[in-house]
């Protein structure tokens, strides 16, 4: 595995770019984006996760006054530093901290108090996979950390705003069919009617490529463990590597309007499955695919992979893989950026759309949402049905797909 060059790997066959997307409007706002980093003072928050590296990676092109990044992942954070400092061409400034703080705790808000005011803010903690979806309690959790703890931070930063605040959405917030999509759709409406007093820009993007807990991260752990693929046939993604993912952030964070939804433009061909990605891997490394028809199968043989009797003679060693049709509740076929309400911009930039958001609920209605979903969490008898229902009413286009089956019941 030292020999793979993922990168490479995601150039080739994931993304098919052997540059960045984004590269022409990085370039075409090169100047811009140094007169509104250079000498600045940066907070990043959710930062240890693989879009929170990739925006560090991006600013750090440039050259900020001073960077504090904060994210729950003691361990993430500890190996932030380790490849920031072990990488080329990054202007790490000599004001530099890092903290395993909780951004909904007391203690960040005194951080945010005493060591502020910061000129660029930008938020990547969230709960992020459509897994997390099970029941009632993992729900509850999802929109405290997606929706609830972002309310309260933009009321922290209306005391001292930033010159940029960026909080990370989902193409899942277009028509969302899971609660995770729901719950970024509700907060990029808390983003929208809060853009007024502050200036906050959005962006909805496509799978990034091997992130961490990311299917495709699945996979290398599982050859790493000997252990079989598994992955659904006939969903389809768009992907962006993780250098794009961090590109495409900076880019909404620094140059987005208030209330901009910033977006990738990809065409609906550039799709890929999980599948596919899989046996592209396999044989990268030197494997060919034996295709099982259950996961019981699949884990049986892989206790083979060290035997000589599961190798075809003059040919390449076989790999165990089950791939399977999709039937876990909130699993779109395919996604999209827009809907065909919303107003977009294809305009402004060479390589990203801008959907204009407009507000649907003022600030006022908000606040009641807020009670409602408060309200709701006190019941000790709250239930996942009441949770989607009340969702629901917020969000008018949320179609819930359940199916009973959650991933933690597939490999």
């Amino acid at each position: 595995m030292l020999d793979f060059n993922l990168p490479d790997f995601i150039a080739q066959h994931v993304t098919g770019r052997s540059v960045s997307l984004f590269q022409a409007d990085l370039a075409a706002n090169h100047t811009l984006l140094q007169s509104r980093i250079d000498g600045r003072s940066v907070l990043v928050i959710g930062g240890a996760g693989t879009i929170g590296v990739s925006f560090i990676k991006a600013l750090l092109q440039f050259k900020p006054r001073k960077l504090y990044v904060v994210d729950m992942n003691e361990n993430g954070l500890t190996e932030l530093t380790r490849d920031l400092r072990s990488s080329l061409g990054l202007n790490i400034p000599g004001d530099y901290k890092t903290y395993p703080i909780n951004f909904g705790d007391m203690v960040f808000a005194k951080l945010l108090q005493n060591e502020g005011p910061f000129d660029i803010i930008a938020n990547f903690a969230a709960h992020k996979h459509v897994r997390s979806e099970k029941d009632h309690y993992s729900i509850e959790a999802m929109i405290e950390n997606n929706v609830l703890r972002t309310k309260h931070l933009i009321d922290l930063l209306l005391k001292n705003p930033p010159q940029h605040f960026f909080c990370v959405s989902t193409d899942k917030a277009a028509n969302p069919v899971n609660v995770m999509g729901a719950s970024k759709k509700l907060m990029e409406e808390v983003l929208l009617a809060y853009a007024e007093k502050l200036p906050i820009s959005t962006a909805r993007f496509a799978n990034v490529a091997f992130s961490n807990g990311s299917l495709l991260d699945g996979f290398l752990q599982r050859l790493m463990k000997r252990q079989p693929l598994s992955a659904p046939l006939d969903v389809k993604r768009y992907f962006v590597s993780p250098q794009e993912s961090g590109e495409l952030c900076l880019l909404a964070c620094l140059l987005g309007e208030p209330g901009d939804i910033f977006f990738p433009k990809l065409a609906a061909t550039q799709m890929k499955t999980f599948a596919d990605i899989g046996t592209a891997l396999l044989r990268e490394l030197g494997y060919e695919p034996d295709f099982c028809d259950s996961e019981q199968e699949a884990k049986e043989k892989s206790r083979q992979l060290e035997d000589v009797r599961y190798q075809m003679p003059d040919a390449r060693p076989k790999y165990p893989v089950y791939y399977f049709e999709s039937d876990t509740s909130g699993e779109k076929p395919f996604e999209e950026f827009y809907i065909a309400t919303e107003i977009v911009d294809f305009e402004r930039f060479m390589t990203i759309g801008i959907i204009r958001g407009k507000p649907i609920y003022d600030l006022p209605t908000i606040g009641k949402i807020f009670e409602k979903l408060e309200k709701l969490f006190q019941n000790q008898l709250t239930d996942k049905p009441s949770i989607i229902a009340l969702l629901t009413e917020f969000i008018p286009n949320f179609q819930h797909l359940e199916t009973g089956r959650n991933l933690d019941q597939r490999m």
